[in-house]
């Protein structure tokens, strides 16, 4: 049988990785696809020199390796949306498989490369675009099909991740450690798609759409990212029982579908809120299963390589297989997405983490525990910290119940309203993740 060609569009840390992992596992790679895997073409405007490229054909311009006849899996590595997206578009055209682990680019225009790709017959595989190397793409699509997903949450974000560890544990500020963070090359020079949740959304928007059968719709995840997150707040978290980490979370609720990534308050007894600095780990809650809990590298160049190989391998076994027989792309067929409605954040129930600096007087308490009451906003816990000046303001710490989100945000704006009260009220978001 002839061997399959690959074409390597990038050769960064990634590509460098994937192509590192074909050539070292060749014979394990083979053995498991049932034909022999080649890097045939690599498209890079630069090629590193300690890669063996004797045996490849190197091309300058990315669109030589989607049109070349003899590639038959075009493995785009470069990132961005752009030239990316008519990267995939032509190779789809051209009649070519498609691996990718461009998040961004399957959570933004991801419905028009799989509409193109399923004109055209061919596959495009994308299980790298989602926490690194740990298969959860092909988890919830493959192995819970059985289950009607109720919901997920996950550490999607090692940089997030990383941020907040070194908070709790050091007890440093937020543009301390984003500074370190950025010396390790963990975070870009600017941090904004990593800090502030848009990585995340990209990434939370393939998983419930794989979860729930919905299209993609990045454009309707709620994202609140960690710089407003200070560390008493993580000190305040741990008092109460819980550790902050930056979530993403999709859940399935009676009027429709909750997507957002935010901060979020976790139980310190659950293995989530263990997970510490750049690793990811995903919860997953399935009707038959339960919870189940996948724990991994999120990024690096072998580890998400590991992903993009598996993908090929992947599409290499269904060479022979008629496309109409294959897992579909957001594992249900494409005429069976729903069109189910995507909710607002302020159709959200949780409770509510609230820190707010107030004046150290008489009655102060009171005005805020009526305020909750009349909105019928039940205290699970109280913290109010002594002042270090008597007579100065003094910070008050409350844990909510299970509240809609647009009554917290009334009953917030109402403290705030205050004299006693001492500029904004910081929410934090609280889950249980228990059922």
């Amino acid at each position: 049988m002839e061997p399959v060609n690959i074409g390597i569009c990038g050769l960064g840390t990634v590509g460098g990785g994937t192509f590192d992992v074909l050539n070292r596992n060749a014979k394990e790679i083979t053995r498991r696809a049932g034909r022999e895997i080649r890097v045939s073409h690599i498209g890079s405007r630069s090629p590193k020199t300690d890669y063996d490229l004797q045996q490849v054909c190197v091309l300058a311009d990315v669109f030589d390796v989607a049109t070349a006849p003899e590639v038959d899996i075009v493995v785009e590595l470069i990132g961005g949306c752009d030239v990316a997206l008519d990267l995939i578009l032509t190779a789809i055209e051209q009649g070519k498989h498609v691996v990718t682990a461009n998040k961004a680019l399957i959570a933004e225009h991801g419905n028009e490369i799989f509409a193109a790709a399923q004109e055209k017959g061919v596959m495009v595989a994308f299980e790298a675009a989602v926490a690194g190397g740990i298969p959860i793409i092909k988890t919830i699509r493959e192995g819970l099909t059985a289950n009607k997903i109720d919901w997920l949450a996950g550490i999607i974000n090692g940089t997030g991740n990383f941020i907040l560890t070194e908070m709790r544990e050091k007890g440093r500020p937020f543009i301390d450690v984003l500074a370190e963070a950025q010396e390790l090359g963990y975070a870009e020079a600017d941090p904004t798609f990593d800090v502030e949740g848009i990585d995340a959304a990209h990434k939370l928007t393939i998983l419930a759409s794989i979860a729930f059968g919905i299209p993609l719709q990045f454009e309707k995840v709620y994202t609140e990212g960690i710089s407003h997150i200070s560390a008493q707040d993580i000190l305040f978290a741990e008092e109460l029982g819980y550790r902050i980490k930056h979530l993403g979370i999709a859940k399935r609720v009676p009027e429709g579908i909750e997507l957002r990534v935010h901060p979020t308050l976790v139980p310190e007894r659950l293995l989530l809120a263990n997970v510490n600095g750049v690793m990811n780990a995903i919860m997953v809650h399935g009707d038959a299963v339960g919870p189940t809990l996948y724990y991994g590298a999120g990024a690096g160049g072998e580890a998400t390589a590991s992903a993009v190989v598996a993908d090929i391998v992947d599409v290499v076994r269904t060479l022979t297989i008629d496309s109409d027989d294959r897992v579909p792309h957001l594992a249900f067929k494409s005429d069976c997405l729903s069109d189910v409605r995507i909710m607002p954040i302020e159709s959200v129930v949780t409770s509510y983490y609230l820190r707010m600096e107030v004046l150290d007087q008489p009655g102060v308490m009171a005005n805020v525990a009526r305020i909750l009451s009349e909105l019928d906003i039940s205290i699970e816990a109280i913290i109010q910290k002594e002042p270090q000046i008597k007579g100065s303001e003094v910070a008050i710490i409350l844990l909510t119940r299970n509240v809609e989100e647009s009554k917290m945000n009334e009953a917030i704006a109402e403290i705030e309203s205050l004299d006693s009260t001492l500029g904004d009220i910081v929410k934090i978001r609280a889950e249980s993740l228990i059922n």
